[in-house]
């Protein structure tokens, strides 16, 4: 594996965390309102909230639900 294919790998989990408690913090209310966040989100953790994201968190909910799925496959 490249250098800068660890880099990307090791990022991931990361960026999947970022993005799930940024979509508690932006559409909690509105699309999450029956979820609670977990500490340390896995990639299925991260999938668990996506549909609620594309039904009930508008277009930006949408994008982000499409941007976690994204990661949870690359992260496979």
């Amino acid at each position: 594996m490249a250098p800068y294919e660890k880099a990307a790998v090791s990022a991931e989990p990361e960026e999947l965390a970022a993005l799930y408690r940024r979509a508690f913090a932006d559409h909690g209310v509105r699309a999450l309102w029956n979820m609670r966040p977990v500490d340390n989100p896995t990639p299925a953790d991260a999938l668990v909230i996506t549909r609620a994201l594309r039904t009930h968190g508008r277009m930006e909910g949408r994008r982000l639900a499409e941007r976690i799925e994204e990661l949870c496959r690359a992260h496979q």
